[in-house]
């Protein structure tokens, strides 16, 4: 029996920290040693200032980029990220990437295929998806119908699906398979999960594909949307729920490898999207902190951190973004696999 299909996540999903140099253009290369990667999908977030996060993709294409944090259409600049190189990408010199003397942190997703996807009654007018990593960019025209399917050629049940209208100031739409039918969140505000029947139906969700409904901030009539695709991967990616006991002795969440990169949302309240990752301090007691939906800098407190473990993270305080006594969406991403298919394990950090 296999303990994982992907031995190297590093070749498939990378954390970066650089220090802008605040020229014309700066190549970032990644600087671990593991195996080399084009990146499809990048997301930056300056560290030591208030700046709005980046998120650009191969698909849209480099210089165009969108903000995490709000609800503004997709915009063109030079200046953001000018290319995507074969191991990292180049950035422009606008200070949400490259200020001078500035701090950033960089997380990046591989995709890759870009060809052959076809059916569905909305078909994709681009996309790059990659069935290893289980992870997809799609960019397609709504057309204002309900329960609409769109093919994603992953050959698995997606579990985590981020929507945005790209030519309009309309919020992130955020569905789960852990959430319930036609539930979402929106990823630029704190909001808590709300459900609307305008939604696509996440229950139908299938191995061939996903779907939207007539909300136009997923599939509004004529109008360009991009959609982002994870799937679970056994020791790669894991999403999934975990519930809060307000204590400080908080839940232990298995994920099955040793986590690079987390995001948690808790779900019945109001709070925001929690972002922590291997490398910015990085483990056990501190794991440096930025949120999703607001433009901060990072959080450098000593206070409100988590246990990175072999096997997932253990949360070690009663601090109301991770552990009230609520329901929490979490999504993780793997440095090592708990037990690779070699049957070797991996020590915790």
């Amino acid at each position: 029996m296999a303990y994982a299909t992907i031995d190297d996540p590093s070749a498939y999903f990378k954390v970066q920290l650089y220090t802008g140099d605040g020229g014309t253009t700066q190549a970032i290369t990644f600087n671990d040693t593991d195996t080399n990667m084009q990146p499809d999908w990048v997301w930056i977030k300056m560290r030591s200032e208030a700046q709005a996060h980046i998120l650009v993709d191969s698909v849209r294409g480099a210089n165009k980029y969108l903000g995490a944090n709000h609800a503004g259409a997709e915009a063109d600049d030079i200046n953001s990220v000018t290319a995507f190189g074969s191991d990292g990408f180049t950035v422009g010199n606008d200070d949400s990437v490259n200020k001078n003397t500035g701090t950033y942190v960089s997380w990046s997703w591989k995709a890759g295929t870009t060809s052959g996807l076809s059916g569905g009654n909305i078909t994709p007018s681009s996309y790059s998806f990659n069935v290893s990593a289980g992870f997809g960019i799609y960019k397609y025209t709504g057309n204002g119908s309900s329960d609409q399917t769109i093919p994603h050629g992953l050959g698995k049940k997606p579990q985590m699906v981020f929507f945005k209208r790209l030519d309009s100031g309309t919020n992130w739409v955020t569905q789960s398979n852990t959430s319930g039918n036609r539930v979402q969140m929106v990823l630029n505000d704190t909001s808590a999960y709300n459900t609307d029947s305008r939604l696509g139906a996440s229950d139908s969700w299938d191995t061939t594909n996903f779907n939207v409904g007539t909300y136009g901030d997923m599939n509004s009539s004529g109008d360009p949307h991009v959609a982002y695709v994870f799937c679970n991967i056994k020791g790669y990616s894991k999403v999934g729920e975990y519930l809060g006991n307000n204590n400080a002795n908080g839940p232990f969440v298995h994920t099955g490898f040793r986590p690079a990169w987390l995001m948690i949302k808790r779900t019945g309240s109001a709070d925001g999207w929690l972002m922590g990752d291997n490398k910015r301090i990085g483990y056990n007691g501190g794991n440096y902190w930025v949120e999703a939906n607001v433009n901060d800098n990072e959080d450098g407190g000593t206070a409100d951190r988590i246990d990175i473990l072999s096997n997932g993270f253990k949360i070690n305080n009663a601090w109301s973004k991770i552990n009230a006594a609520d329901t929490y969406l979490y999504m993780a991403f793997a440095d090592a696999p708990l037990v690779n298919s070699n049957g070797i394990p991996v020590n915790a950090r």
